[in-house]
């Protein structure tokens, strides 16, 4: 499996599942009530309308969604094993945690 193909399914199945990672829900988003922040992250995990406008590198690592009438952008990070720099290799699961942020459009 090539490169952008082994990151693309280790994103799928970590944006689906929430495992293997850290889930970061911003201000705007945890100030919603639990309900609508439970639905929100069930429209992430469940997010398939990749297209090239919105995944140009094909690591379904990105993109945006409408939920009642908000703009909810959601974006995986690649850190090293610490948590505190880059990862060198995403692909690599022994040198790559990733990083799932939730948040507002407007706090981008």
């Amino acid at each position: 499996m090539g490169s952008t193909k082994l990151i693309r399914y280790l994103n799928d199945r970590f944006r689906s599942t929430f495992q293997g990672g850290k889930v970061v829900l911003t201000i705007g988003i945890r100030a919603l009530p639990q309900e609508e922040i439970t639905e929100i992250l069930s429209k992430v995990s469940n997010f398939n309308d990749f297209n090239s406008s919105n995944d140009p590198y094909f690591e379904h690592d990105c993109a945006c969604l409408e939920y009642k009438g908000m703009k909810i952008i959601w974006k995986i990070d690649y850190y090293d094993k610490e948590y505190e720099y880059a990862s060198e290799d995403p692909a690599d699961i022994t040198k790559t945690n990733r990083v799932l942020t939730v948040m507002l459009a407007d706090e981008y």
